[in-house]
C-alpha cells in the first residue's frame, strides 16, 4: 500500500447554504471541487429538516440531485446519542428516550438513511449524562448500549462513527477511547474533532495527547478549529449556544498542523481499517462553524465554507498530504 496516501475530503453540506435548500448545498460543494458530503440538515423543497425526519420522496428527489450534481454522500450527520443517559432533571434541555425504544426507532431510521443514500458511516454521539455527574461513573451504561447500536449498524454493513464532544460521556479522547475499549465492536470507531477538546479549555499540546489516544479506535475526523482570545483554563460544562470563536483549521488553537504530520504517517493504517468497513478511504469532514456553532449545528455560508476548505487544503499541501478536487478533466467527462 503507497505510504503517501490521499484523504478524501467532505463536508457538512448545510454549513455551505444560506437557506439549506438542497440547490444551495450541492451547487456550493460542487463549485468548490468537493466529491463528498456529510447530510445533516436540508431543505427538500418542505422545509428544513434534520435527515432522520426525511420523507421517502424527499430522499428520492435528494439522491436524484447529489447525482446530478456529481456527490456521495460520506456520512450521515445524525443525532443519534445526543439525547439523556438517565431520566434526570439536571436543569437541562437535553431529551431522554427509553433506550429500547431509542433503538428501535432511532437507531433503525439513522440506518435506514444511510442505505438510502449510499453512505457506509453514521455520526453519532455518547449520550449526556446528568449535568453535576462525573462521566467515569456512567461509562458501563454507556458502552453498553453503544455496543447495541454498534450491532445494529453492524448487521446492515454499516460503521457507527462516536464523536468526541463537550457535556457528553465521551467529552475526552481518553475517555472515548475508554468507551470504545469496553464497546470492542468494529461497527463502532471514533471521529476525532480538535475544536470539541480546544473548547473545553484544554491547550493544544493536551489536544494533540488525545488525539494520540483516540487513534486505536479513530475512524475519520472532523475538521473545525477555534481561537479563544481570554483562554481561561478547563471548563466542565460548555456553554454551546456562546461559542463564536471558531476559524479555518490553519488559523486556530488546535494544533492542526502537528496532528496532520502525524496523520500522514498513521494513513495507511487508517485507510485499512475504513476500507474494510465499506468506506471510500479516510475522511476529513469539513465543519467549519466560522460564522457559529451550537448543540445540533452551525454556520459557515459559501464563503466562509470556501475559506475554510482552503484553508485546511493550505495545511494539507504544507504537510504533503495528497487530496482530490474536482478538475477540468473531471466537468469535460461529466
Amino acid at each position: 500500500m503507497p505510504e503517501n496516501l490521499p484523504v478524501l475530503l467532505s463536508g457538512f453540506a448545510d454549513e455551505a447554504a444560506n437557506n439549506k435548500t438542497a440547490a444551495e448545498q450541492f451547487s456550493a460543494f460542487a463549485a468548490l471541487g468537493l466529491r463528498y458530503y456529510s447530510i445533516r440538515f436540508v431543505d427538500a423543497g418542505d422545509g428544513i429538516k434534520n435527515v432522520m425526519a426525511l420523507t421517502d420522496p424527499e430522499i428520492q428527489k435528494l439522491v436524484q440531485m447529489q447525482a446530478d450534481y456529481g456527490l456521495k454522500v460520506s456520512s450521515i450527520g445524525s443525532p443519534i446519542g445526543k439525547v439523556k443517559l438517565l431520566d434526570v432533571d439536571d436543569g437541562t434541555a437535553n431529551k431522554f428516550v427509553p433506550f429500547k425504544q431509542y433503538l428501535q426507532e432511532d437507531v433503525q431510521t439513522a440506518c435506514d438513511r444511510a442505505e438510502a443514500f449510499g453512505a457506509k458511516l453514521i455520526r453519532g454521539f455518547s449520550f449526556y449524562h446528568p449535568k453535576g455527574t462525573s462521566p467515569e461513573s456512567h461509562l458501563e451504561q454507556v458502552a453498553d448500549q453503544l455496543g447495541q447500536i454498534a450491532e445494529v449498524c453492524d448487521r446492515r454493513g454499516l460503521t457507527f462513527g462516536l464523536e468526541v464532544e463537550a457535556n457528553l460521556v465521551g467529552q475526552t479522547g481518553p475517555l472515548l477511547e475508554a468507551i470504545a475499549e469496553k464497546v470492542n465492536h468494529p461497527a463502532m470507531l471514533t471521529i476525532f474533532d480538535g475544536a470539541n477538546i480546544i473548547t473545553q479549555g484544554f491547550t493544544p499540546d493536551e489536544t494533540f495527547a488525545q488525539y494520540v489516544a483516540m487513534k486505536p479506535s479513530m475512524g475519520w475526523l472532523h475538521v473545525k478549529d477555534y481561537h479563544d482570545p481570554s483562554p481561561t483554563g478547563r471548563i466542565e460544562h460548555v456553554d454551546e449556544a456562546s461559542l463564536d470563536n471558531f476559524v479555518p483549521a490553519d488559523r486556530g488553537d488546535c494544533g492542526h498542523e502537528a496532528i496532520f504530520r502525524d496523520l500522514k504517517s498513521f494513513l495507511p493504517e487508517l485507510h485499512r481499517r475504513m476500507t474494510e468497513r465499506g468506506a471510500d478511504g479516510v475522511f476529513l469532514d469539513l465543519e467549519p462553524h466560522v460564522k457559529g456553532g451550537g448543540q445540533f449545528g452551525g454556520f459557515s455560508g459559501p464563503d466562509g465554507f470556501g475559506v475554510a476548505l482552503r484553508g485546511l487544503c493550505n495545511l494539507l499541501d504544507y504537510i504533503g498530504i495528497p487530496y482530490d478536487l474536482r478538475g477540468f478533466d473531471d466537468i469535460k467527462s461529466a
